[in-house]
């Protein structure tokens, strides 16, 4: 299956606006808004429906979510359609009162892992790696266990997923939550994946005409000074 791979963004010192995401508050309040221009509905059918489309597209790159299929699941976990799109990616609005039902965005084999979760398979099927965002911020139940639906939640920043089969030993990478970086989520498991904390549009470009900047960091008596 062909997937649709995020474009990167024009040249610029910051990220573009139309790049961006969500602020990385999962609250209504916050990730809920309308763009410059629309005018509000006014049926109450109506204004949850755009609620709905405005928080599932606030979760990834607006690039891809402007055009993306916008769905909900329903209580026996079937996917509803709220708008069809005309890319291969797939966004979900979520519940800020629901653990782990958060807005994210996914690509086709991010989809089939996220519904293999769902399902309970012993294994996820995608056949590639997988994509999905959560630039809005999620909660969850678990790091070590994808199938925990009982646990406090853990509150977790802006992140996007490469869903594949990646091992923290095997590939030099921590295991645990973070603020910053990177992590292996559900490590040791069949579900694991590499968990991205942020954006891909964090920091500034290089370009040829740009000069490097060295930035002194502080480490532990008796490492060796870094040199540029």
């Amino acid at each position: 299956m062909t997937q649709t791979a995020p474009n990167p963004p024009t040249h610029g010192a910051a990220p573009s606006p139309a790049m961006a995401g969500a602020s990385g508050n999962d609250s209504d309040s916050v990730i809920t808004m309308l763009a410059a221009g629309e005018s509000t509905p006014d049926a109450a059918a109506e204004q949850l429906l755009a609620a709905k489309l405005s928080r599932a597209r606030m979760s990834g790159p607006r690039h891809i979510t402007a055009n993306a299929t916008v769905a909900e699941m329903d209580s026996q976990g079937n996917m509803v359609l709220l708008h069809q799109g005309t890319n291969q990616w797939t966004c979900f609005p979520g519940n800020e009162n629901e653990t782990g039902n958060v807005p994210m965005c996914a690509d086709p084999m991010g989809l089939q892992w996220m519904m293999d979760v769902k399902a309970h398979q012993p294994a996820p099927t995608n056949t590639a790696p997988g994509l999905i965002y959560m630039l809005c911020g999620a909660t969850q139940h678990s790091n070590t266990d994808p199938f925990d639906k009982t646990s406090p939640a853990v509150p977790i920043g802006p992140h996007w997923m490469i869903l594949w089969p990646f091992d923290s030993a095997r590939d030099g990478l921590p295991n645990t939550v973070r603020d910053a970086g990177a992590w292996v989520m559900f490590d040791a498991t069949p579900y694991a994946y590499l968990h991205i904390c942020g954006t891909p549009w964090v920091g500034n470009e290089y370009t040829s005409d740009r000069a490097p900047i060295w930035t002194m960091q502080y480490g532990a008596s008796g490492e060796p000074p870094a040199t540029p």
